[in-house]
């Protein structure tokens, strides 16, 4: 019995082992497609560049951040989760591309891990999204933004910042996975996170809305983990101690996102004919 139990545990190893392995060798690949094609280069640093000096400079002098300090330390959390969250438009477009022309397909023919293809894509889209959200870190340092948390909390932001992202990209995935069609991916995939980025603090106070869309704003979790990073960039605000965001409510949503959309996209995934 335990010979069989030791057999067991060392063949459970060994897949493990060869999932992570073809796991990570797909993340290079997808991340080599990235890096390789300037144009999705372009368009991923760029975006969040403009929207950084766009609303530094544009719009920033007309919006008051109601005593929380300088527009451009509001702004840089909002710019960071709303970079997380439309980043991940890229996992749905790619995925419903792949599986659209058969090259999930031909990835599934292969002697490797079923679960790798998904793995894959999702870690280099992590990454992705980490490596931008750095960059725009350092234009949002030439733009005046500073951290007022210390080190600790700035490298929290960055964590939960990815953390996001991923959850975003789960959700993106299991969209790109169902629909499959390139142009109805890209539709709808605004559709979604327009109103949840835009409609929340990202930008704005929420006390500068109508008191009808102030209750969405105030509740939904774009809303939560943008406050969450504001917190960890910039220190609590005098005298809203009650009002401060809690890291636990935004790891709640998070993992609820994860636990819901996660299963849909494997769900999906393994439905792909």
């Amino acid at each position: 019995m335990s010979a069989v139990s030791t057999v067991g545990a060392h063949s459970l190893r060994r897949r493990i082992s060869w999932a992570v392995a073809d796991a990570a060798t797909l993340t290079r690949r997808n991340l080599l497609v990235w890096w390789r094609v300037p144009a999705f280069l372009v368009f991923t640093v760029v975006q969040p560049v403009m929207f950084t000096l766009l609303f530094r400079y544009v719009f920033g002098g007309a919006i008051s951040t109601g005593g929380r300090g300088s527009y451009v330390d509001y702004l840089m959390p909002g710019i960071i989760g709303q970079t997380a969250a439309f980043a991940s438009i890229g996992t749905a477009i790619a995925l419903g591309n792949e599986a659209g022309k058969g090259i999930i397909d031909r990835f599934r023919s292969m002697p490797m891990a079923r679960s790798a293809v998904l793995a894959g894509r999702l870690a280099a889209d992590t990454l992705r999204m980490l490596f931008t959200i750095l960059v725009i870190l350092g234009v949002g340092y030439l733009v005046g933004f500073r951290f007022h948390n210390g080190v600790a909390g700035a490298i929290g932001m960055v964590l939960l910042a990815g953390f996001f992202g991923l959850t975003i990209c789960a959700v993106s995935a299991y969209i790109g996975l169902a629909i499959k069609d390139e142009e109805s991916i890209q539709a709808f995939g605004l559709i979604w996170l327009f109103p949840l980025t835009f409609v929340s603090s990202a930008f704005v106070p929420i006390n500068s809305m109508p008191g009808w869309l102030q209750a969405f704003a105030n509740n939904q979790p774009v809303t939560i983990v943008i406050n969450t990073l504001r917190y960890l960039a910039l220190g609590p605000t005098p005298g809203a101690s009650a009002l401060q965001p809690h890291l636990w409510q935004s790891l709640a949503w998070l993992v609820g996102i994860l636990a819901v959309f996660g299963p849909l996209a494997v769900r999906a995934y393994r439905r792909l004919s």
